[in-house]
């Protein structure tokens, strides 16, 4: 599933391609793609794309709608259409006239600055993703965004370590889990608790204040340092513009189970914290 450093990336190269493009006619080509809170995907004609952004793993297109069809919803404010990119969601422009693929699920019409015809494509081979257009009373509405936790990347040490207060939760539970912080996936904290030297299975409570400071500071830098590589292409990820990014090459070790610790040459322990595969060194890791 993309993680905050790959739709971060997805918002970066798309952004060029849709900022300031007007929307068309809006397609919903299989339905359940269409979030069950959603406006209509058509009563967003004529909206202008005002911005693109990211909130923890959904990819957010901010409109300005003063200029929508639908004269109903011209005094909108905070309207946005967000994506859950899920395990195999994708975002990409094509030319007017390029046919919806096999796995396409939504298409919206574009019409750019200049007056050129394109169209923006939701792909999804597992059709796990979702696209939501909404007010900020539907967004509400919805609990996986009302429940979001911060951005790591805005955090302090302090604040950091008051969300670890309490929780005798394993610390690669706590980091998976969206309410506590959003956009950290299995990834991210596999490599982040690495760099921290820090066992996943160990309770988020028993750290120290340095520990958890380290363990934010760890988490922050794999994350920008994904982000400046676009993001870790595991099987279909895929930036706006179809390219591939490069994190996966400087794994120390998420998928490197059995393998030497880049550390101490001793082989990494595969198990399974919080339900998910994990990999870590005994050694190294306490």
């Amino acid at each position: 599933m993309p993680e905050l450093p790959e739709v971060e990336t997805v918002a970066r190269t798309l952004r060029p391609q849709v900022q300031d493009c007007r929307l068309g006619a809006a397609q919903v080509l299989r339905s359940s793609s269409l979030h069950p809170l959603s406006l209509p995907l058509e009563r967003l004609a004529g909206a202008r794309v005002a911005a693109v952004g990211r909130r923890g793993k959904l990819l957010l297109l901010d409109l300005d709608p003063s200029a929508a069809v639908d004269t109903a919803l011209r005094a909108a404010t905070g309207l946005r259409l967000a994506i859950h990119l899920r395990m195999t969601g994708r975002v990409r422009t094509v030319e007017a006239a390029c046919p919806p693929g096999p796995y396409t699920r939504c298409v919206f019409a574009l019409r750019t600055p200049v007056g050129e015809a394109r169209q923006l494509f939701f792909d999804d081979v597992r059709a796990f993703g979702l696209v939501l257009a909404a007010t900020p009373d539907i967004l509400a509405r919805w609990s996986f965004w009302r429940d979001l936790g911060p951005e790591p990347l805005d955090l302090k040490a302090a604040d950091f370590a008051a969300l670890l207060r309490g929780r005798g939760s394993a610390l690669k539970a706590v980091l998976l889990d969206q309410k506590v912080l959003a956009g950290v996936g299995n990834i991210y904290a596999d490599e982040s608790l690495f760099a921290a030297g820090l066992d996943p299975r160990r309770k988020a409570d028993t750290l120290r204040p340095a520990q958890s400071a380290r363990l934010l500071h760890c988490l922050q830098d794999v994350l920008l340092r994904s982000i400046a590589q676009c993001g870790s292409s595991i099987r279909d990820y895929r930036d706006a513009n179809g390219d591939v990014g490069a994190f996966q090459n400087s794994f120390a070790v998420y998928g490197r189970g059995g393998e030497a610790c880049v550390r101490c040459g001793r082989p990494l322990q595969k198990l399974r914290v919080a339900g998910r595969s994990t990999v870590c060194c005994p050694h190294c890791q306490r």
